[in-house]
């Protein structure tokens, strides 16, 4: 036995509940505002993208680069904010990402050109990654253990519901503008309008961020033990032994093996198996073609002769089905398990999917689908998404957080979420032009690989569900 470990002081923070949970609850939610603007910003671009294509006069694989290089920002953004985090407090950050949410949302309003269009696309990236990572390693820190998981989940639940948000504001603009993209509005385009909106959430999440305390683990970590006392006391209430608690985290930082990269190396190809499975759950995740739906539903639709208005409003049914699928997650992933909930969403993925490319393998009549593989397109892109929402949506990020051995989680948790970027940009960035190609075998494409998940899941992925942490090897 570690004999450190034997002697680490018991504070019964396991078991407290804070004397005031709603002003906890106000803690967790203000800090997943960066969720919720993680949600909107990845999800507004799809209200603008064809009258940016229009405005200057771009094809496809233009289009589609100014899309995804927002991506490149996130991928940065995420790999720097924990350095950053560690460095000059969560709640910097916060703050941090606030400003570039609304500089990008003011740049992206006003371009001069496609260039400086493209250059606020990546800086709200970097905002985007910032608070992928920031929201849940602060609201991990600040909870009270007994409440952690339901108080971790405000995130994923802040982000679906920024997506949707997003989608019903960019069909309430389109409307007021006529139903044209780039009708006047508000002496602007109506898709600038919608870009130009997110100011108002990012100046809400800046000014909340100065309503929340600093991460206990934080102030601990620069010498500040008595402030670190005070903010435990308030979200974990004055009954545990406050001297105690701020001892047991000291402990717990200086045992902390810190990752390296290095750690991940072994095995037969390059990297340790496990890291191998973690790569492949974030892969799939994406090559399964969500982030289409999200970032070119109304494009989608459009294409096959959906009106516009039309288009941004399946556009927002899509996003209440993603609400609903990620609560049926939330609900289920201790009950059932990750591995039964993730071979579930991976039929029904399959059965969506397909259905969408046999409906769009028909050709248009009079610019429109027939009605039939209309309506089965429209039915089946819902199913889609809702069997990915209450599953790979929640559960990868569940077995991320969980599968890897403690002595490697950071680093390797770092590499999934890496490929996971990449895979989001390849997807993000091929769709245009693989849908002028054939739009049905983009969709054959999607489902393949949606099926493919149903074997590696079954032969690779180990199910956590009632483990510790520190069973995983």
């Amino acid at each position: 036995m570690n004999v450190t470990t034997a002697q680490a002081p018991k504070s019964g923070a396991g078991t407290a509940h804070p004397d005031h949970l709603g002003h906890v609850i106000f803690i967790a939610a203000a800090a997943a505002m960066g969720g919720f603007l993680f949600g909107y910003d990845s999800s507004v671009i799809n209200g603008a993208v064809e009258a940016i294509r229009d405005r200057y006069d771009i094809g496809s694989a233009a289009l589609a680069q100014v899309i995804a290089i927002a991506l490149i920002g996130c991928a940065i953004g995420a790999a720097t904010a924990g350095r950053i985090a560690d460095r000059i407090g969560r709640i910097r950050v916060m703050q941090i990402a606030a400003v570039l949410f609304t500089v990008s949302a003011v740049g992206s309003a006003l371009p001069f050109a496609l260039w400086d269009f493209a250059l606020w696309r990546v800086v709200g990236g970097f905002a985007i990654g910032m608070a992928s990572v920031i929201g849940p390693a602060y609201i991990a820190e600040v909870a009270p253990p007994a409440y952690r998981g339901r108080l971790g989940s405000f995130q994923q639940a802040a982000i679906v519901i920024g997506i949707a948000i997003s989608q019903l504001v960019n069909w309430g603009l389109l409307n007021s503008a006529g139903g044209d993209q780039r009708g006047e509005l508000m002496g602007l385009e109506a898709w600038q309008v919608m870009l130009g909106v997110m100011v108002v959430p990012a100046v809400l999440y800046g000014l909340l961020s100065f309503a929340i305390p600093e991460s206990p683990r934080f102030l601990i970590s620069v010498g500040r033990q008595e402030r670190a006392r005070e903010i435990l006391a308030e979200v974990e209430g004055d009954k545990i032994d406050l001297h105690a608690r701020v001892a047991e985290i000291e402990h717990a930082m200086k045992s902390e093996h810190k990752s390296t990269f290095k750690d991940l190396l072994g095995g037969s190809f390059f990297f340790k198996p496990i890291v191998w499975v973690g790569i492949g759950l974030s892969v799939f995740q994406q090559f399964v073609g969500i982030n289409v739906a999200f970032y070119y539903s109304s494009t989608l639709w459009q294409s096959v002769g959906v009106d516009p208005t039309e288009s941004f409003f399946y556009s927002f049914t899509t996003s209440i089905i993603n609400i609903l699928g990620t609560v049926i997650a939330m609900i289920f992933v201790d009950r059932i398990g990750r591995r039964p909930l993730a071979l579930i969403g991976s039929v029904g993925m399959v059965i969506g999917l397909g259905l969408e490319a046999w409906a769009f393998s028909y050709d248009l009549v009079d610019g429109k689908l027939p009605a039939t593989q209309g309506w089965v397109a429209l039915i089946a892109a819902h199913v889609f998404v809702l069997f990915f929402a209450l599953s790979w949506g929640v559960v990868v990020w569940v077995f991320l957080g969980e599968m890897f051995p403690n002595r490697i989680r950071a680093a390797a948790l770092g590499v999934a979420a890496s490929a996971q970027w990449i895979a989001n940009w390849a997807i993000t960035a091929s769709f245009p032009s693989l849908a002028d190609w054939n739009l049905s075998a983009t969709y054959v494409i999607y489902t393949a690989f949606a099926a493919l998940s149903i074997p590696f899941v079954l032969k690779y992925v180990k199910e956590t569900k009632g483990k510790a942490l520190e069973e995983m090897g």
